[in-house]
């Protein structure tokens, strides 16, 4: 049975290392037959949240910019997958801008139930992208259906194509397949 997957890719540049895992998992995701949406922030307007919790009645967001709009693919999507890079050893900002613009899904009935994150940094040491994944494990844990179904790190990449030929393209090709 196909799911419909929502890929959301935060790096602010255009072709990126995230980018590029990102699209390697919807090459895997679209070969197994799913239904699947790449959104890049990088060129989308999004305001930070003021906090008015409004949207906890609505379900929808006060603010009406691309995060709006991005959040409601969220709620229908099957599968989540986020892919950032890693700065100073957390998520970008953009993701976390997105992640609480999201919160209109909070008292919503989301789809969701699998959420997956891809990212790449410079550093390439074990555990870089600990608190970048438990920033997302805090996010995930306000949905009780859903769960982190998985992560690929990159590690070792710096400037946009560092990442071709990193194994970890492989690992978010398959994680798509298996999505």
């Amino acid at each position: 049975m196909s799911k419909n997957i929502l890929v959301i890719s935060a790096g602010p540049r255009k072709g990126g290392n995230s980018e590029t895992l990102a699209d390697a998992f919807v090459k895997g995701a679209r070969e197994s037959q799913n239904n699947v949406e790449k959104v890049s922030l990088n060129d989308k307007s999004i305001g930070f949240c003021r906090g008015c919790l409004a949207c906890q009645k609505t379900q929808r967001c006060v603010i009406h910019d691309d995060a709006d709009m991005i959040a409601q693919k969220m709620r229908s999507a099957d599968v989540i997958v986020f892919a950032t890079p890693i700065y100073y050893y957390e998520m970008c900002g953009q993701m976390k801008t997105m992640l609480d613009r999201a919160n209109p899904l909070y008292t919503s009935d989301y789809a969701f139930r699998d959420v997956y994150m891809l990212s790449a940094a410079a550093d390439d040491e074990e555990g870089t992208d600990s608190r970048a994944v438990s920033g997302l494990e805090g996010w995930i844990s306000c949905f009780d259906k859903a769960r982190l179904a998985g992560t690929v790190f990159a590690g070792g990449v710096t400037a946009v194509g560092d990442i071709k030929d990193h194994p970890s393209l492989e690992k978010a090709y398959q994680m798509g397949k298996n999505a």
